[in-house]
């Protein structure tokens, strides 16, 4: 059919005029509507297609490509207070790589992802204000550089639109802060170097961090978008909303687009910038001549903002000390020893993923039903060969050719429900695309240890020994967990090995992760009552370090009901690994502290990094300092509200909500003032004061502890039960009670262990006076 020039108008008031193919627009045309919206460009089968132009009654214009009525391409979209943007679209939405310059003068130049910044960009704000690095559906994520009007820059990693995790502050005035964040306040240890400081030489990290050879930062990449490049590029998006008419034609259900861009809170900060202790501020006031001679820095320890211990030292002895930190990950990884390393270590995580991706995958769709004594035999094991190229039941991978065992399935499926967790969200975080990252152990025992992308899961290798151990006890524990839903014992999701071409078994267990939480953590404790040994040199303990027995300096003091209930299932928990003949467990301990009230005498009054926000965006400034106000109490427990808190059982968790004494023996909930409110479960969320031991206290010399008592939030758990006491274990139980009183080895007969384990705790965990 052939096209033709002409004009029809419609009977809601629609009118049109150019090319028609029968009777629908087709080729060049104007369409316009009795509200004044009016397109003039490309149709196809009376459809928007092609380049046109398409304006509203409201002033609001867009120019560019259309597909099947959307805005889908690149065009150049003006809005009505005057902000334009220019660069890739996707059904209405924009996605890929576009600029968009707001009517208060503020600049975004980078990748769109659904309507959202997404990816790389840049936001210049009108004050001056510049962000270069990652988004995250439309805030500051991940690495990235943030410098102010006045000077000061931040160079590290964001998270929600604050600077969360390791990073590097540098002040206007020279000084520059080593450190770590947590929602965009410093929280845990860092080092600062005042103006004039000698720091550690920064050259190879210039360019790493964003410095010209001269130590300046460079803010000169221009990142602005243009069209034509645009045009050869690739956009990724969804669609949002149509474009429809009864009379199906084209037209706009609404004015313009929608404008869906949000930024993030810009980050705030109570920064003391400069000495704030009674000791360093003496010295401050000589400082510009100590600067000459011998200029002091300050190793710090920050909790939520608030400074809580400094070490005063010369820049020469931190020297020698100072280690660069590791922007590679938001969360610092050491890689742990092992036989493949390297490659063949990315091989086994593949491996891995592939294996559990395939086996939950096969019993998931098997008729639930009750666990049998077969469930628990030799004979219970699903076997696959994995090769490389694929098979009739495995698909084709890029690692090495692997045969995979799964142990006790029909177990373990049971236990992941009686857990509570999707089979669709346990492969999700375990077999995701962002895959799994190698974490350090604090043992001795060189097991591997993998952390799912999501902290959800722990995967640690087994020794063949540990296996037998596991699957022996596999009946008394499935049993055990069913009982009591408190529990504290690690939580087992799926025992599984790997054997590679040349031979090689490597065997793991994948458990929850006791320390998944939107809180950090910033103690940790390997606790077995034992002494002997039990400490962690000084050198050594770094922020997520697992200290031991003799490192642990506080006691802790919890609500009366919630202290009963703990050691009532940790007893309980205790003689059920008592009766297996098991030794060398241990409570992993996490402690998250709230920031103390900041003392007058003792902090300089911070200085808040504010924000100020216009109808449609947000900027960053600085205000000037100000003594803070009184801050809310660091804890409150009020009555459970099943509707306000998350109460879905997470990896680590199982169980009933606890009961406090002090709101009149009722579940109860955790608030903590601008942080959330959570549930209270045993080993989870559990409130607590810890009083720091002034008189144990083994600090270095020239160490300021600032408080006694902390306000904290609990994470604990049983770990580590897989040891039996075997003859291995009594011949150096023998060896080492010649040399050592027998009552401080960790080595000695279940039933002692687990009284000295208990006894200890109670120490731990004092009752209140």
């Amino acid at each position: 059919m052939e096209t033709r020039a002409g004009e029809r108008e419609f009977s809601n008031g629609d009118v049109y005029s150019g090319q028609l193919k029968g009777t629908l627009p087709y080729g060049k045309g104007k369409y316009a509507w009795p509200d004044g919206i009016i397109y003039e460009g490309d149709w196809e089968e009376g459809k928007i297609s092609g380049r046109g132009k398409l304006m509203w009654s409201s002033g609001a214009k867009y120019e560019g490509d259309f597909s099947g009525g959307y805005l889908h391409g690149f065009g150049t979209l003006t809005s009505p207070d005057g902000s334009v943007y220019a660069g890739a679209w996707r059904m209405n939405v924009r996605h890929g790589l576009g600029r968009k310059e707001y009517c208060n003068s503020d600049v975004y130049d980078g990748s769109w992802r659904e309507g959202l910044q997404d990816g790389s960009g840049s936001y210049s704000w009108y004050n001056g204000n510049r962000f270069i690095g990652n988004w995250k559906k439309g805030k500051m994520s991940g690495r990235g550089i943030m410098s102010w009007a006045n000077g000061d820059l931040f160079n590290g990693f964001w998270l929600n639109g604050l600077r969360h995790g390791s990073g590097v502050y540098k002040y206007a005035d020279g000084g520059f802060y080593f450190g770590t964040w947590s929602r965009g306040l410093k929280d845990g240890s860092g080092v600062f170097y005042p103006a004039g400081s000698k720091h550690p030489s920064l050259k190879k990290w210039h360019r790493h961090f964003g410095y010209d050879d001269t130590g300046n930062f460079l803010l000169s990449h221009n990142s602005t978008v243009n069209i034509d490049d645009l045009r050869n590029s690739k956009a990724v998006s969804r669609s949002l909303s149509e474009i429809t008419t009864t009379s199906g034609l084209a037209r706009t259900s609404e004015r313009y687009p929608d404008d869906y861009w949000s930024t993030s809170d810009p980050p705030r900060d109570f920064m003391h910038h400069g000495p704030a202790s009674k000791s360093a501020r003496s010295v401050d006031s000589g400082q510009s001549e100590a600067r000459d001679k011998n200029p002091i820095v300050f190793e710090r320890e920050y909790m939520q903002g608030v400074l809580i211990k400094e070490r005063i030292m010369s820049s020469i002895d931190m020297s020698h000390r100072a280690r660069p930190l590791n922007l590679t990950k938001e969360v610092t990884v050491s890689a742990c020893v092992s036989f493949l390393g390297g490659r063949w270590n990315h091989y086994l995580m593949l491996n891995l993923q592939l294996g559990i991706r395939y086996t939950v995958g096969k019993i998931t769709p098997v008729p639930p039903r009750e666990v049998r004594a077969s469930d628990f035999s030799e004979r219970a094991r699903i076997m696959m060969f994995f090769p490389r190229n694929g098979s009739q039941y495995t698909p084709p991978h890029k690692s090495i050719n692997f045969d995979w065992k799964d142990y006790c399935p029909m177990v373990f499926r049971n236990l992941r429900e009686m857990f509570k967790l999707d089979a669709a969200d346990y492969m999700m975080s375990i077999c995701g695309d962002d895959g799994l990252r190698e974490i350090s152990s604090a043992g001795k025992s060189g097991s591997i240890f993998y952390l799912s992308h999501d902290d959800r899961f722990v995967i640690k290798t087994l020794k063949r020994s540990e296996l037998k151990v596991l699957l022996r006890m596999l009946p008394r524990y499935y049993e055990h967990v069913g009982d009591y839903e408190n529990t504290l014992i690690t939580k087992f999701f799926g025992v599984h090995r790997i054997k590679l071409k040349w031979g090689k078994k490597v065997r793991f267990v994948v458990m929850g992760n006791m320390f998944c939480t939107e809180l950090k953590i910033h103690r940790r404790y390997d606790l077995k009552g034992s002494t002997q040994g039990r400490f962690t040199e000084k050198n050594k303990i770094g922020e997520k370090t697992t200290m031991k027995d003799l490192d642990l300096a506080y006691e802790l003091h919890m609500d009366k009901l919630l202290r009963e209930a703990l050691f009532k299932q940790i007893i309980l928990d205790c003689s059920f690994l008592e009766s297996l003949q098991i030794l060398d467990y241990s409570l992993l301990l996490g402690l998250h502290f709230r920031a103390p009230d900041p003392r007058a005498d003792i902090l300089d009054p911070p200085i808040e990094m504010s924000d100020q926000e216009s109808d449609s965006d947000a900027s960053v400034d600085v205000s000037f300092p100000r003594e803070p106000s009184n801050p809310p109490k660091g804890l409150l427990m009020v009555t459970h509200e099943p509707n306000s808190v998350n109460t879905a059982p997470g990896p680590h968790i199982r169980g009933s909500t606890l009961r406090a004494f002090s709101v009149g023996e009722q579940e109860v909930d955790l608030i903590l003032p601008g942080t959330a409110r959570l549930r209270v479960q045993l080993g989870v969320n559990m409130p607590a004061q810890a009083h720091h031991k002034l008189g144990q206290d083994k600090e270095e010399p020239g160490t300021v502890e600032l408080f006694e008592v902390y306000d904290v939030v609990v994470y604990m758990g049983i770990i580590d039960i897989l040891q039996e006491y075997n003859m291995k274990k009594k011949v150096e139980h023998k060896c080492k009670s010649m040399k050592y009183d027998p009552m401080t080895i960790s080595a000695i007969e279940p039933t002692l262990y687990s009284k000295r384990f208990i006894d200890f705790l109670l120490k731990v965990f004092p009752e209140k006076a």
